[in-house]
């Protein structure tokens, strides 16, 4: 049986939740064990209270600052504290665990899994922005804790599931799949006047709508070679990216004797969730079973560049390292969301991180000194404000 201490920061959202409807399937199935010790969300205050009344944290957050009574309110009763704000998530996430989900959604993620990953839990990490703005100091921070990184995100959960950790030496190459998103066969010409919503309405995956918008222009393939590079010491130019429209090989690993080994699966967030839930265990939960033979055929090409160059942006700036990878980052944020506020045009998003890019690294955009969390973030917060001049600039000349 599985047995967890468990703080779950973003547990609103989708990876948190599904990973609260993992462990109560565990539990039913006498499979699992779990005392929750923290629970964050955001402005959704019945979902976040629903939960807390369930699972019995000691300590439920949101980080909207005037939910408070709202969250107290609803909690009234119940033996759970109620706090809010940034400062609050973060004492959450250093709170006694053994194992934290990390999946809060953007650069608001990166000061909890920060402290997180000092607490010596094993961090499953689900927020992208962490790795991809100060990856070498996280995966540092949480092995001087006597801790251990889980990736959550399918492809380096697949990853992960077949590198051999004790001998990277023997990989000489990683392939990412991507499924292409709803674009894959758009014409480029055809692309300029796309919506949000055509943008989020991913063919595979149920997905939150930036982290939609990035599958769709591959913003997100971009920041997963990063996250990639990072998670197991692997070059640029040894890390591939191959279009898979089926998503049901969600990554591969090629070894020096030419073996490539690769984990499957149907697109399912639960099941990367559960690997890293259960690890080094395995967890029973009822997934969706693969049947090859009903599929018949899985399909493989070439993402094109000239159509999503938010690919070739991110393996540029993986390669200029430094600070160029949070700002990459900060700007496909900013730009994501200007387009979903229907401020931006959906091939200007790329644009956007172009300009900002060069911008930033002409003006010798660096890390500051002391701590890399600290650095980042105001990398990322300058980096977010020469964006949104250049999205400004763009809407004055329309």
């Amino acid at each position: 049986m599985i047995r967890r201490r468990v703080t779950v920061l973003g547990s609103t959202g989708s990876v948190g939740s599904s990973t609260l409807d993992l462990m109560e399937q565990a539990e039913a199935t006498g499979t699992g064990a779990f005392e929750v010790e923290a629970l964050t969300g955001g402005a959704n205050i019945a979902k976040l209270a629903e939960q807390a009344r369930r699972w019995k944290p000691k300590l439920a957050v949101t980080a909207d600052p005037k939910k408070l009574n709202d969250l107290r309110d609803a909690l009234a009763g119940t033996g759970v504290a109620a706090a809010a704000g940034e400062a609050a998530i973060v004492e959450a996430a250093t709170r006694p665990a053994d194992w934290i989900m990390a999946s809060i959604v953007g650069a608001a993620g990166l000061k909890s899994a920060w402290a997180a990953a000092d607490t010596g839990a094993i961090l499953a990490l689900a927020n992208k922005e962490s790795l991809v703005c100060c990856g070498p100091a996280l995966i540092e921070r949480v092995r001087r804790a006597g801790g251990r990184l889980i990736p959550v995100d399918s492809e380096h959960s697949a990853i992960f599931q077949v590198f051999p950790a004790d001998a990277p030496e023997q990989v000489s190459k990683l392939v990412l799949t991507a499924s292409g998103g709803p674009f894959r066969q758009t014409p480029r010409a055809q692309m300029t006047g796309i919506t949000p919503e055509q943008a989020v309405a991913h063919p595979n995956w149920s997905m939150g709508a930036k982290i939609s918008v990035d599958s769709a222009s591959m913003a997100n393939k971009g920041l997963e070679m990063i996250e990639a590079a990072y998670l197991f010491a692997m070059p640029a130019d040894r890390i591939d990216v191959v279009v898979h429209p089926e998503s049901i090989i969600h990554s591969l690993v090629e070894y020096v004797d030419g073996s490539t080994l690769a984990q499957m699966g149907p697109p399912d967030m639960r099941t990367p969730i559960a690997c890293a839930l259960a690890w080094p265990d395995r967890i029973a939960w009822p997934a969706p079973k693969l049947d090859l033979a009903a599929l018949g055929r899985l399909t493989f090409e070439a993402p094109d560049l000239a159509r999503f160059p938010a690919l070739d942006l991110a393996r540029q700036a993986l390669k200029t390292g430094g600070a160029a990878p949070a700002v990459f980052n900060a700007a496909n944020e900013v730009a994501a969301f200007a387009f979903l506020d229907r401020k931006l045009a959906f091939l200007n998003i790329a644009a956007v991180v172009a300009e900002t890019l060069d911008r930033a690294m002409k003006a010798g955009m660096v890390f500051g000194s002391g701590d890399a969390c600290g650095a980042a973030l105001s990398v990322d917060a300058e980096a977010r404000l020469m964006a949104s001049t250049i999205i400004a600039g763009l809407a004055n000349a329309a």
